[in-house]
């Protein structure tokens, strides 16, 4: 399966962003969803995952309370929906595919696929 994020865009601090993560393509079984950023001259950090089934909800300790993340009832499509958003958050976003049990989220970006493209966050202060 391949997933492809987008929805970034440039918004001031405090305003609200949601990214989506469409899946297209044939998938080989369940899979968890990754949201990681990279920002130049850094390695892809998590962000949040949310395992197949949707009982299981990770996040990354600065975003935690702001950040919300979630699958459609097709789960065709994930979200990441950011509120209150800070000049630190600004970053490429990207979505990533990873195999495992229904209730599985990992949180390295090795654990994750990463096939499309991200979208751009920028957030002014």
């Amino acid at each position: 399966v391949q997933l492809q994020a987008s929805g970034g865009g440039l918004v001031q601090a405090g305003d609200s962003l949601r990214l989506s993560c469409a899946a297209s393509g044939r998938s080989r079984g369940t899979y968890a969803v990754g949201w990681f950023r990279r920002t130049p001259g850094q390695e892809r950090e998590f962000v949040a995952g949310i395992s197949w089934s949707g009982r299981k909800i990770l996040y990354e300790e600065s975003v935690k309370g702001r950040f919300t993340v979630s699958r459609d009832s097709t789960k065709s499509t994930i979200y990441l929906q950011m509120n209150n958003l800070k000049p630190e958050d600004a970053a490429t976003y990207y979505c990533g595919s990873g195999v495992g049990g229904n209730d599985w989220v990992g949180t390295s970006r090795y654990e994750y696929l990463f096939l499309g493209q991200g979208t751009q966050v920028t957030v002014s202060s």
